[in-house]
């Protein structure tokens, strides 16, 4: 991919309405100021990576604005902007906005001029100038979210029609049954039109429009060029599956991750992925004489009343999966959207460990323009490792941001063409890399 290419890509990726012409800048071999990474990483032939900022607090995701200044949620700190000098290294740092719980979802409108950020329970919104780098007119846009083992928020601007806000709550637990009752407001993405926000915010849980929900923590989603989103779900943790009164330990290699074609946000409503009644198949091994796929659908304890076929046969199954615990974070398209890139937060249920790199998801364009993954739904090779841990395996994780190994977040094309950024939020330090593909 070569520079015009990666700038095209991600210049488009600032959304529809922006106007914005970002100078090319160098990719620096290193920056002044800057330690190296804290963790021997790995990456695929022909990716090179560098660091490009340390001494932040938990990464948790990059935007660009109009004027390529990144934006940085650093996990309870706040929202920080970085500009960038000539020789492509960070010149200056500033803190955005600080403190207010903010920690995870940062999102601009298209045309760059309204900022959302949002803490476990609450939305808000800001005006913003990217020329001066400042924020005003804080706003509520939506409150009382639950809180909860999942705290994290994230949020989307629909670039169709830039009103429209979609917000994610994760479920409560592991197993959270209540919040198969979409009144619950947990394992959902509900979809709020801002232009018509009370002036205290709306109520999230009785309130906006329900995308789709049976989603434990659909953590990261983006559009493809047709605006069709597409998410990543983590699932759940220390299974047993219970047949004929037997049960079984299966948590090592199920269920696996999800990657969820969502739809159509101006269109589609009330799709539900499953959840808490139905997980997706990484390892068939674990369920003998079942029938079942990697990709299938399944349930813990078949019963009378709801079976895996059941579960097949009403919930919308992934359109790919990954390997049980492996934690995804953030996705992102690069040009054309030809590969779809995904950080591994890694695990902490899992004997070796797994998880602790960035994947590659080829994609194709069907002859109907749609975008498919190149890989049938019960591929488990439908992804390539392009940075990771050399080990993952010996990966500690004690916590959720504590590891010997990096634990990525971010994910996010650069506007001014030196590459892929990814975030580290390991709360040893808070770094971000430029990973750059071949023959750019």
């Amino acid at each position: 991919m070569r520079l015009s290419s990666i700038v095209a890509a991600a210049t488009a990726l600032l959304g529809a309405g922006v106007r914005a012409e970002i100078k090319p800048l160098p990719l620096p071999k290193s920056c002044s100021g800057v330690a190296a990474g804290r963790n021997q990483m790995t990456a695929a032939s022909g990716w090179s990576v560098m660091k490009i900022a340390g001494g932040l607090k938990q990464v948790r995701t990059v935007i660009w604005d109009t004027e390529g200044n990144m934006l940085v949620l650093q996990n309870t700190r706040g929202a920080s902007v970085h500009t960038f000098g000539a020789d492509g290294c960070v010149n200056s740092t500033t803190m955005l906005i600080s403190g207010g719980g903010l920690n995870h979802g940062l999102v601009l409108s298209p045309d760059g001029k309204k900022l959302y950020a949002s803490s476990e329970t609450t939305v808000y919104s800001w005006d913003y100038d990217a020329t001066t780098r400042k924020t005003s007119n804080q706003k509520t846009i939506v409150k009382g979210m639950s809180t909860g083992v999942h705290s994290s928020r994230t949020l989307m601007v629909v670039s169709r029609q830039p009103n429209m806000l979609l917000v994610q709550v994760g479920s409560n637990s592991n197993f959270d049954m209540a919040s198969a009752q979409k009144s619950t407001g947990r394992a959902i993405v509900k979809i709020f039109d801002v232009s018509k926000a009370p002036s205290a915010g709306y109520n999230y849980n009785s309130e906006g429009e329900t995308f789709a929900y049976g989603l434990r923590n659909e953590i990261g989603f983006v559009e493809d060029p047709n605006g069709i989103v597409w998410g990543v779900e983590n699932s759940g943790d220390d299974f047993t599956r219970t047949e004929n009164g037997q049960r079984r330990d299966i948590h090592t290699d199920n269920p696996a991750e999800k990657l969820n074609k969502l739809g159509d946000p101006l269109k589609v409503r009330d799709a539900w992925f499953g959840y808490p009644t139905c997980f997706s198949v990484w390892e068939p091994s674990n369920f003998p004489n079942s029938g079942l796929k990697t990709g299938s659908h399944f349930v813990v304890s078949p019963n009378a009343s709801f079976t895996d076929a059941t579960c097949n046969t009403q919930a919308v199954a992934p359109r790919l999966t990954f390997q049980a615990h492996s934690a995804p974070i953030w996705n992102t398209f690069d040009k054309d959207a030809k590969n779809m890139y995904v950080t591994f937060h890694g695990s902490w249920d899992r004997q070796p460990a797994t998880g602790f790199k960035v994947v590659q998801i080829p994609f194709t364009k069907l002859a109907d323009g749609s975008y498919d993954p190149v890989a049938p739904a019960d591929s488990r090779t439908g992804y390539n490792d392009i940075w990771s841990a050399p080990n993952p395996g010996s990966c500690t994780a004690n916590g959720l941001t504590q590891s010997n190994c990096i634990r990525l977040t971010a994910s996010s094309w650069d506007p001014a063409g030196r590459g892929l950024f990814v975030g580290s939020d390991n709360s040893a330090e808070g770094e971000i890399f430029i990973l750059t593909p071949p023959n750019k």
